[in-house]
């Protein structure tokens, strides 16, 4: 991981403000209304699930976040205490321990497939992500419309605030900046959902992992929740019910997750990607855009689960269910979710 306060040369700063304006880290659930490369390939076939014949993910040589990973929350705008404990025991459910009940299809088997990535030592990703530091800013410092860099001007307040500032942690630290439903951010709901990136030391004095994400709730459900809302162009579509009662965030969860997954596996923008260009890069989770089970591919979420009180999930965390995109799993070169690995 990069020191504290790096010196970034002219060309790799235009490079990181290019991406960052740009649309290469941006996440959408699914579905979309324009067919990524490989549904056009795969004409929608409802039985693929990744090949290594479409897709050439390389190791770039950059860091991996092979120590501890502590996750820092920042609450941007308003936030109910139950929304909040949603996310926060997803997070703790990506290091849980092994439930002799509930050991098959867990975040923390999923997680597995996260960490069998590697940094140029052979050194795995941590196994370890825990909660860190949360701080909340009510009163929306920076607006209700946010720019991509303005993010980061949040982000800063959080580290420098009098009191109780965000620890700044570059080597194992996330930065999760999570917006409530009535604020907007660059490019939410028309072409993102979520994104990551790291911060400029020239606007927060270090160079950070961080994710933003937000709550669609308001504003377009049925892009950045589905599938426990649906967009209006799919009318023939029924909502799928979420597992924790709350559409926004449960359409959070799995973005969140995407978002977490990439950071850990690329959180400069130089080791795991495929395609040339760093500042358009094709991440772990960006592979397996709209798979969230066997089967999946195309325009198809593929098998998922069902509760006995009829919500939809494929994955069990410590206390609650969750629905959460798959990964690109190097090894064997398709997607993956927790069964393939959680033993």
């Amino acid at each position: 991981m990069a020191p504290a306060a790096p010196l970034i040369p002219a060309t790799l700063l235009a490079l990181s403000l290019l991406a960052i304006l740009s649309l290469s880290t941006a996440y959408r659930p699914w579905p979309s209304t324009h067919p990524n490369a490989t549904d056009l390939a795969l004409a929608g076939s409802k039985k693929f699930e990744g090949s290594s014949d479409f897709v050439h993910l390389r190791y770039h040589m950059g860091p991996v976040l092979t120590n501890n990973i502590t996750v820092h929350i920042i609450w941007y705008g308003t936030w109910q205490k139950p929304q909040k404990k949603i996310i926060r025991e997803f997070i703790s459910s990506i290091s849980a321990p092994s439930d002799p009940t509930r050991r098959r299809s867990t975040v923390a088997g999923w997680w597995k497939t996260v960490q069998l990535y590697t940094d140029q030592t052979g050194s795995n990703i941590s196994r370890s992500v825990s909660l860190g530091q949360e701080k909340n800013d009510r009163f929306y410092s920076h607006g209700k419309s946010l720019t991509r860099l303005s993010i980061q001007s949040v982000i800063k307040s959080a580290v420098t605030a009098k009191s109780q500032p965000l620890p700044i942690n570059p080597k194992s630290g996330l930065y999760l900046l999570l917006t409530s439903d009535d604020v907007y951010v660059q490019d939410f709901c028309g072409q993102v959902c979520g994104f990551h990136y790291f911060t400029f030391p020239s606007i927060v004095g270090y160079t950070l992992p961080y994710a933003w994400v937000g709550n669609s709730a308001k504003l377009c459900p049925g892009v950045c929740a589905y599938p426990f809302a649906v967009p209006a162009y799919m009318p023939q579509l029924k909502p799928a019910k979420s597992p924790n009662g709350d559409a926004g965030v449960d359409g959070m969860v799995s973005v969140i997750a995407h978002e977490i997954a990439e950071l850990a596996s690329n959180p400069l923008a130089n080791a795991w990607y495929a395609g040339q260009d760093p500042s358009f890069p094709v991440e772990i989770a960006d592979l397996c855009e709209g798979i969230y089970g066997t089967g999946g591919g195309g325009s198809y979420t593929g098998q998922m689960l069902e509760g006995r009180d009829g919500a939809t999930y494929n994955m069990n965390g410590i206390r609650r269910r969750y629905l959460v995109q798959w990964v690109w799993n190097h090894v064997v070169n398709y997607c993956t979710g927790p069964n393939a690995l959680d033993q």
